[in-house]
């Protein structure tokens, strides 16, 4: 009998060259994804054990086995108090991830209508321990936009001033200043581009309050760090004078596409 042979095994390979962009709100994403195994499932699955053994030495005890359930019954209810207590904070900052991504993927969305005005956009930029919300790139220049979606207050106005130099928000001065943060992106974001392409672009950071009635307070059009209401953000785009060309902005596009791709597969 002639025997057939047999095609050699292969492995499949994905038909995507690059790896997708990153989307709004992505990192977010992950933090949500690693607190829930990490934490909340790890509680659980402690605290569930620890009663399932305590449970056996009860029938144990019960049945006439001369085995008392004492210890393992405290175990239990110390580790049962530490896990309603674990599962509650984990709780609160599960909500908060969540208000946070869904803000970043709410600006997300509304960045990229600028496509129509010729902008490029991007979410979620990757640095060493921190992240750049957005980046548009466009005629006016390159902006980082950073996303703080915050509870409004119960009562008075959620009202954003800003003036040039400070910033309050519901008549507070935030824990960590936005400005030093901005500015910090700034510095980052044009050293990335101009080592990659050779050139030095204009970078400009806006730090966006969704749902907050912002004040500006002087003309700040020419600032550094601009903040507003994400809605406000085509007006101000519109009022600017170009600074790139369409082929620059394909070039720190292309670059910055590059980059983010890159670090997705060395993430990989």
């Amino acid at each position: 009998m002639k025997r057939l042979k047999r095609k050699p095994v292969e492995i499949d390979r994905s038909p995507l060259k690059d790896r997708p962009l990153r989307h709004a709100g992505q990192s977010l994403d992950e933090q949500l994804e690693n607190l829930i195994h990490d934490e909340i499932l790890s509680i659980s699955l402690i605290t569930g054990l620890l009663g399932f053994m305590a449970f056996m030495e009860w029938m144990r005890h019960l049945f006439g086995w001369n085995v008392h359930p004492l210890m393992w019954t405290v175990m239990f209810v110390v580790a049962l108090l530490a896990g309603i207590r674990g599962l509650f904070r984990a709780r609160t900052r599960v909500r908060l991830l969540r208000q946070a991504r869904d803000g970043e993927r709410a600006v997300g969305e509304f960045l990229e209508r600028l496509r129509e005005l010729g902008y490029q956009v991007f979410h979620d930029l990757i640095g060493e321990n921190f992240n750049v919300d957005h980046v548009i790139i466009g005629p006016a220049g390159v902006f980082t936009v950073e996303t703080k979606t915050l509870s409004k207050p119960a009562r008075g106005r959620a009202e954003v001033v800003y003036d040039g130099h400070d910033i309050t928000v519901g008549g507070f001065t935030p824990d960590r200043d936005p400005l030093v943060q901005a500015r910090a992106q700034i510095g980052w974001l044009r050293t990335l581009l101009q080592e990659s392409t050779g050139r030095s672009f204009p970078v400009r950071a806006l730090v966006v309050y969704p749902g907050w009635f912002v004040t500006l307070k002087g003309d700040i059009r020419q600032r550094d760090v601009l903040v507003m209401n994400p809605r406000q953000i085509p007006a101000f785009l519109g009022k600017l004078s170009a600074k790139l060309s369409p082929e620059e902005v394909k070039l720190a596009s292309y670059h910055l596409s590059r980059h983010i791709r890159v670090g997705e597969q060395n993430a990989a």
